[in-house]
């Protein structure tokens, strides 16, 4: 897997992410924004950016990230602002229900993502140089695990404040849930990376 493919993968996850964060789910006593599996992959592609490319490159990663998501952002703005044809109005409805912007999750999205990302690639290489680059479970999980507390506390306080009745339920939801993503991706995160430097650094 290249560099470009892990880039591409982050930022498709994020916009993703950002599109359907609107949506609330439940998943037995769960309580998500449907913007949780997406959300997660870019923590993943993070970690492994972090652990191949180095710290720079992490960071260039999440700034690209964060200008993909705005532009992003303003060209569904865009398209919501172009006239709809006369017979397509039922169309033109779902997207304004659909993609319609809410500039609270937009701005609750942004403030997080940009936060929690950069959190995470920080921790990920102090864990790194205490660690001396051995256990790359630990840098990968705690990373991972603590930089989406402010990414959930975050974005759940902004987005859903006066909307969802217990806001503690929800952080603590999906913060649990996320956790066991976290968990999950370690055996990804230990395969991508290594058949990554076999692949790219054996040549």
């Amino acid at each position: 897997m290249k560099k470009s493919i892990v880039f591409g993968l982050f930022v498709a996850s994020i916009i993703v992410a950002n599109v359907v964060a609107g949506k609330i789910i439940m998943l037995g006593s769960f309580i998500l924004p449907a913007a949780v599996v997406a959300y997660a992959v870019t923590f993943l592609m993070t970690d492994i950016t972090s652990e191949i490319w180095g710290r720079k490159e992490a960071n260039r990663l999440v700034l690209l990230g964060f200008i993909c998501s705005v532009f992003a952002s303003l060209l569904i703005y865009v398209a919501g602002l172009l006239p709809a044809a006369p017979f397509a109005m039922d169309q033109n409805n779902a997207f304004k229900i659909i993609l319609g912007m809410n500039w609270k999750f937009v701005m609750a999205s942004m403030i997080a993502y940009y936060v929690s990302q950069s959190w995470d690639v920080w921790m990920f290489h102090v864990i790194g140089k205490v660690t001396k680059g051995k256990h790359k479970w630990l840098r990968n999980n705690v990373s991972t695990m603590t930089s989406q507390v402010l990414d959930t506390a975050i974005f759940i306080t902004i987005a859903f404040y006066g909307i969802v009745p217990n806001l503690w339920a929800m952080i603590l939801s999906q913060y649990i849930f996320k956790v066991i993503l976290a968990t999950i991706d370690t055996p990804i995160f230990y395969l991508i990376t290594r058949k990554i430097k076999q692949t790219e650094f054996t040549k």
